[in-house]
């Protein structure tokens, strides 16, 4: 009997799991795909082992850690490449069980810089290749490219290295051997931090109320006056807000800490360059993973629907309520019995042109559609 460890009992469980799924999707789960849930799984380990929770924690929500797996199978994200291309952390998300709230431990899931460029090499459309990218430094010589028409003059750029980073530039060659750069400034990532902030205001409530739950409309209006206040000040300081002692407590430490800021405001300005490249993933479940995935708006919603969908029961009150234009249906009235017909000595063909005028001004059509014998010149009576 072959002994195996626990982390490898837990791939063999999911590993077959989300091959299948896959498959039910019309995706192929070639062999890297694979070695990528097999690194995913070690990830998501260390980081249960660091807050010492073990796979089998009825807290864990392992449905979530199956979701995350599938995400990165589709996408095909290494979390042992160096650099990263994606990381996991633990957090603690308020969850409807039996219409009871739960909190549960999930898995978050986040994609790299690096990340992203693995994906735009691989599902971009029409991309051949993704050049090294250029950090252009305060004090580097950088010529914008120019555009004729058509024609475009590169860039030009001179580095120094010194200074800190205000542009990030990728050259991508497409399949027609086009070259195009891809532009991000260092204040354009004024608008992820705004994000962030507001991320993390999302229970806050400054001591209006115990929790955003249980507020009061009158005290949710007061919550999201104060929260507007934050964020208009976050927006016009811009990356000045920073090294704002207000601020700070709701910025983490990786964008505020002066040894990873710079790194921070570097992979967020790549992040705006390669998600706005158009993607071609040949799969219509691929692609709503990605988004998912580096949208965290899309996934919010969506969650949200999966959460609330069918829990609550509608009654409804079925009436019929009678129109008023309409008339009551009455009782139709029975027929009077025919009276019976006199023997008549007059042939078919007499009687025919003895019917009344007011009866017979049909041009002779109805004799043909009763299949009777029409005299010649019947017709109407004038």
């Amino acid at each position: 009997m072959s002994y195996s460890t626990g982390l490898v009992k837990i791939t063999d469980t999911f590993a077959p799991m989300i091959e299948r799924q896959l498959t039910a999707n019309g995706v192929h789960m070639d062999q890297y795909a694979k070695q990528c849930v097999i690194n995913a799984i070690g990830a998501i380990n260390a980081v249960l082992d660091s807050k010492g929770i073990d796979w089998n924690d009825p807290q864990l929500d392992r449905n979530n850690i199956t979701q995350i797996l599938l995400n990165v199978a589709a996408l095909k994200l290494n979390a042992a490449a160096s650099p990263r291309e994606v990381f996991f952390q633990l957090r603690n998300v308020k969850v409807v069980v039996a219409g009871k709230d739960v909190w549960k431990k999930q898995i978050e899931m986040g994609i790299e810089g690096d990340g992203n460029d693995a994906i735009l090499a691989r599902f971009g459309r029409n991309v051949k290749q993704v050049r090294p990218f250029w950090l252009v430094r305060e004090h580097d010589h950088f010529e914008y490219p120019s555009y004729n028409g058509l024609e475009m003059t590169p860039p030009k750029w001179t580095p120094t290295g010194k200074g800190e980073v205000v542009r990030v530039v990728y050259p991508i060659i497409f399949q027609d051997d086009s070259i195009q750069f891809f532009i991000a400034e260092r204040d354009d990532v004024v608008k992820n931090l705004i994000a962030h902030i507001s991320n993390n205001l999302m229970n806050e409530t400054f001591g209006i109320c115990k929790d955003r739950f249980n507020a009061t409309p009158a005290q949710q209006k007061q919550i999201a006056e104060k929260k507007k206040e934050i964020l208009d000040k976050a927006k016009s300081k811009g990356l000045e807000a920073l090294d704002d002692p207000e601020l700070q407590q709701w910025i983490s430490p990786a964008w505020r800490e002066y040894q990873s800021r710079e790194q921070m405001l570097i992979r967020k300005m790549r992040n705006n360059i390669v998600k706005k490249i158009p993607k071609d993933f040949g799969s219509a479940f691929v692609e709503m993973i990605h988004a998912e995935a580096t949208d965290p708006d899309y996934a919010e919603v969506r969650r949200e629907m999966l959460q609330n969908a069918n829990s609550e029961p509608i009654d409804v009150d079925y009436t019929v309520k009678p129109d008023p234009e309409e008339k009551p249906a009455t009782q139709p009235e029975p027929e009077a019995a025919p009276e019976p017909q006199q023997q008549s000595s007059q042939s078919p063909e007499s009687a025919v042109t003895q019917q009344p005028a007011s009866t017979s001004f049909d041009s002779g059509q109805s004799a043909f559609d009763f299949g009777e014998p029409v005299t010649a010149g019947a017709g109407p009576d004038f």
